[in-house]
């Protein structure tokens, strides 16, 4: 099964991880990460940027 995009509904094949942490929650070295398709990988790291979150994207899929 390939991997989908993380944006609620989006059923597409994930191209890009996002990597984020909420600093006031998670300790430096706990990280999250959500997949996102083409489309969505802007949206979904601009709602974690617009949180003050640190949030990084990265290309293809987590190893």
């Amino acid at each position: 099964m390939t991997p989908q995009c993380s944006r609620a509904e989006c059923r597409r094949d994930a191209t890009h991880h996002i990597v984020w942490r909420n600093p006031r929650i998670h300790a430096a070295d706990r990280e999250k990460i959500w997949l996102a398709c083409d489309e969505h990988v802007g949206f979904l790291h601009d709602y974690l940027a617009a949180r003050d979150f640190p949030v990084t994207t990265h290309e293809g899929l987590p190893a």
